[in-house]
């Protein structure tokens, strides 16, 4: 679903720009723009990316007014010559440039609703002067380089912007972060977030300055930006349901794979078991997982907590150990303990298939309840963190040796 087409300009020439499509066949339409890299594997890989979540993207050819189609190493040569293409730029150009790739994305029949732009260091301020300039619906500007030279109006922001800063930028630095913040302090549809200590390009996966925590929670705010800005809106809750439904109900592991993506991962942080990617996954699931759980073991969800590309669920998770449970107690013989745990699940999509889980739950609290840990002397709860998730009322710091000595030196 991915191509390169030919956007026609105001004066008549042309210019090429990447064109990638969600595999839903229609969506709503995002304008991808570049670093002074080009549009090269990174970009490419971030419009597919963006594919996967639903948009009907186009990267536009920045640099075809001085050399067409340019694609840059992150080496010294890379950058001197990206440096030198974005000092022959004319912004002005530019900017048209981008409107007749909002123009060449309406008239596309895939797309459908709105348009937004998200752009990388150079393409972090053609976003932002997009969104001043042109008719889109939302941006977002990942470092962008020279923003705080362009705050004189910013009463022409009048539609939702997410900025993304770096706390060791140098093409950033402090008061033009500051400039920023302080410009947009007041409006409420503009979003100003700091990721401290990292590097400009913290987000580009292949450079030095990658810092995979921060691109991280700068994707799901991207993300929380443009699908209220123009959607797509997906149920991910219904999305989970309809996941756990074929893992615990159905136990069927082929519906268990289809609602997820082609390269998911699965990770049960107390104990390293799941998988990656579907064929791994897959054998995790009909091996050690689908099939291997207790008869009686049943989740009660206490919590749902549903964001942009993600869920978080808190359950409570009830079962008897009448058999080896692969993924929760590899290695460990049945007992016929009867176990009540809490257990955490963040669950993150692609569109609108799960992407991964990260699974968390006491484990020495299981190991206590099956008798293979004694909790006598330890700061270990056994099923009593179960009962006192569901009753708040119950004693709290009962595991406190002096708790009760801090009674009367209470100020309170």
């Amino acid at each position: 679903m991915t191509k390169y087409i030919e956007v026609p300009t105001q004066s008549g020439d042309t210019f090429t720009a990447y064109l990638a499509e969600p595999p839903q066949g229609s969506g709503p339409g995002l304008i991808l723009l570049q670093e002074i890299f080009g549009v090269n594997d990174y970009i490419r890989d971030m419009a597919d990316q963006f594919a996967e979540e639903g948009y009907v993207v186009l990267a536009p050819d920045m640099f075809w007014r001085s050399e067409r189609r340019v694609e840059l190493d992150y080496d010294d040569a890379g950058v001197a010559r990206g440096l030198q293409l974005y000092g022959e730029m004319d912004v002005e150009l530019a900017i048209q440039d981008i409107g007749d790739t909002v123009k060449a994305l309406r008239s596309n029949t895939a797309q459908a609703g709105g348009v937004a732009a998200v752009g990388y260091c150079m393409g972090g301020l053609l976003a932002y002067l997009s969104a001043l300039q042109l008719p889109i619906d939302g941006a977002v500007s990942y470092y962008g380089v020279g923003v705080h030279e362009h705050l004189g109006k910013p009463a022409q922001l009048r539609v939702p912007m997410v900025f993304h800063l770096a706390e060791l930028d140098v093409f950033c630095p402090g008061p033009a972060r500051e400039a920023i913040r302080n410009t947009f302090a007041d409006n409420d549809k503009v979003r100003v977030y700091d990721y401290p200590g990292v590097d400009h390009a913290f987000a580009t996966h292949g450079r030095d300055s990658f810092d995979p925590l921060s691109t991280a929670m700068a994707y799901s705010r991207t993300l929380e930006l443009v699908r209220q800005a123009i959607g797509p809106r997906y149920d991910l809750s219904a999305l989970w349901d309809r996941h756990i439904s074929h893992e615990f109900a159905n136990r069927d592991v082929v519906a268990t794979m289809s609602t997820m993506v082609e390269e998911p991962y699965v990770n049960h942080i107390p104990t390293l078991t799941g998988g990656v990617g579907q064929q791994d996954l897959a054998r995790f699931y009909e091996h050690h997982f689908v099939h291997t759980n207790p008869a009686d073991m049943k989740a009660i969800t206490v919590s749902r907590t549903v964001g942009a590309d993600r869920l978080v669920e808190e359950q409570l998770i009830c079962f008897t150990h009448d058999r080896e449970i692969d993924w929760m107690l590899p290695g460990i013989p049945p007992t016929g303990r009867y176990v009540e745990v809490p257990l955490v699940a963040v669950v993150t999509f692609r569109g609108d298939k799960l992407y991964n889980e990260h699974i968390y739950w006491d484990q020495a609290s299981v190991l206590a309840q099956i008798g293979l840990l004694d909790p006598s002397g330890l700061p270990v709860a056994g099923a009593e963190q179960a009962r006192k998730l569901l009753d708040k009322t119950l004693p709290s710091n009962a595991l406190m040796p002096n708790w009760t000595s801090s009674k009367h030196d209470s100020t309170q």
